[in-house]
This record gives structure tokens, sequence and C-alpha cells, in this order.
């Protein structure tokens, strides 16, 4: 179980994760799984040439700020991770084969090469499952203070070109069988003539293990996974503007009652085994939250 110190009414910070506090009633719950490109010093930055840590390989640029400022606007708790996803990628089952890459996107990276057993049960214990149980703890703790499920919402960013050629996407709505927020989310950034979003693209939303299905999909809750194009967070106004467009859209959707109910969709992905959702007290009607200070 959580440990008690991950309680997300008190900010918390230390190398695997870091909670922002928010208000749990909110009935929302923000998540960031390649929020940074940090690597330990004694990682050596897994042995990559200057400036690969800066690439998309490294982290998902511009979701840091994205994260801190959609959180703030609308008040709700945020999980961040702290580390690279190439010393260990969070938003992977710990079984998954993906979860220390050894190449990505033609990086070859020579702190994964060669590790044994060993080294890969200590990142899951170092990184992995502390980020793991934080992401639980606060969902428990936003369905304890509310007295209803949460919404999940997981940002993630991709890059414009991919192998040469343009994405013209400028978010994407990524999704498995649950369609309640994502249909939502997508229509709602769709209604603005001057964006292009895509339904699952530029990837598809059904993985197996991720932070998603082990989080959300599993518990029966609505979620969904916003990737924003990372030329369009790639400084400080291009955050600003997302967070103020995503915060209208998402102080809205976190205040529908039909979005704050346990329903299991299984996935596409494989079996689901699910698992409850501890409330404090008898699940109630969910009462719109106030709006939060811009």
């Amino acid at each position: 179980m959580p440990s008690p110190e991950l309680d997300a009414r008190s900010p918390f910070r230390d190398e695997a994760r870091e909670i922002l506090a928010g208000d749990p009633a909110r009935g929302l719950v923000i998540l960031a799984d390649h929020a940074t490109n940090i690597v330990p010093s004694e990682y050596a930055g897994l042995g990559l040439p200057a400036g690969q840590l800066e690439r998309h390989i490294g982290y998902d640029i511009g979701i840091d700020g994205l994260t801190r400022e959609l959180a703030r606007r609308t008040g709700a708790p945020a999980v961040l991770s702290r580390f690279s996803r190439l010393l260990i990628d969070p938003n992977r089952g710990d079984d998954d084969p993906t979860l220390i890459m050894r190449l990505s996107d033609g990086a070859v990276v020579p702190g994964n090469a060669r590790i044994d057993a060993a080294e890969r049960a200590q990142r899951i214990a170092r990184f992995w499952r502390p980020y793991d149980e934080a992401v639980a703890a606060v969902i428990e703790t936003a369905a304890r203070a509310s007295g209803v499920p949460p919404v999940i919402l997981s940002l993630h960013s991709f890059t414009p070109v991919w192998r040469g050629v343009p994405r013209p996407w400028h978010a994407g709505i990524l999704w498995d069988r649950d369609p309640r927020l994502p249909k939502l989310l997508h229509d709602a950034l769709a209604a603005d003539p001057a964006l292009v979003v895509g339904d699952n693209e530029p990837y598809g939303g059904a993985l197996s293990g991720d932070t998603m299905f082990r989080h959300a999909t599993r518990r029966g809750l609505a979620h969904a996974i916003l990737e924003v194009r990372q030329d369009l967070i790639a400084d400080a106004a291009g955050i600003l503007a997302w967070a103020e467009r995503l915060a209208r859209i998402m102080d809205d959707l976190a205040g529908r009652p039909e979005l704050h109910r346990v329903e299991h969709f299984g996935s596409d992905a494989g079996p689901v085994e699910p698992l409850p959702l501890p409330l404090a007290d008898a699940a109630r009607p969910f009462e719109r939250p106030a709006t939060a200070p811009a």
C-alpha cells in the first residue's frame, strides 16, 4: 500500500515523484508520466552524447510546465515524474520489454545496453514503483475527499515531425475502450476551428500495463491521455495559452456527474483485472466544484 507521506493534501517531492497538492475534492487528477529528463549523477547521463537527453527521447517537452500551470488554474492535484523515461519508463508495466529502452529513435543508450536483472529490479524499486504508488495515493485521496470517483487526465507531448513527415495535429486524444472523457475532450478542443485534433492519433491509446491501464481502466475511472504537439508548448507563451484553453474545458468536464461513476469497459490491450476504489463514505452525487482562481 502507498505510504502515509503520500497524502495528496500535502506537498511532496523526492527523486522519483512530485505531488502538487491542489484540492483533492476537485474531482480531477492530472498526471505527467514523462515530465523531466533528470538522470541521477551516478548514472553518468546513461552514457549518452551531450544533448540527447534534451530530445523527446528523454522526456515529454513542455509537459512539466503545462502540468503545473493547468494544476494551478484548475486547483486539481497532480503527480509528476522526476526521472527521465530513458532511465525507466513509468508509462509501461513493470514487465514490459520496453520498460528500459536500449535504443530510442535511433539513439543507442549505452547505460541500458547491458543491465542485468538486479539493476532492472533496482530501478523499478527506486523510481518506477514510488511514482506508481504516488499516482495510486493521489487518486485514492481524491476519491475519499470528494466521495466519488475522480476524472483522470494524463498529459504527454509529441514531436511535430516523425521520420521526416510533418504531423498535422495540434493535439491528440488517446483512449482505449472507455469513451466518456475522450469524446467530450476531443469535441471541446475540435470546436476551435484553428485546431486539428487527432482521435487516437498520433498513437493508439490501448497499452496493457501503462499508467492509464493500471490506475484508470482497472478502476473503471473516466480518463484520457492528451498529447500536445511539442512546438506548441516549447516556451512559456505556448504553455500559458494551452493551460488557459485546457483549464476552461477541464473545469467544465470535471464538473459533470456522469464522469464520476465507476464503469468498466475492458481493454483492447488484453484482460483487465478490476481494482476497487476506496471511498471514505458511501458514494454520493457529485457536486460541481467552485471554479479555481485563474
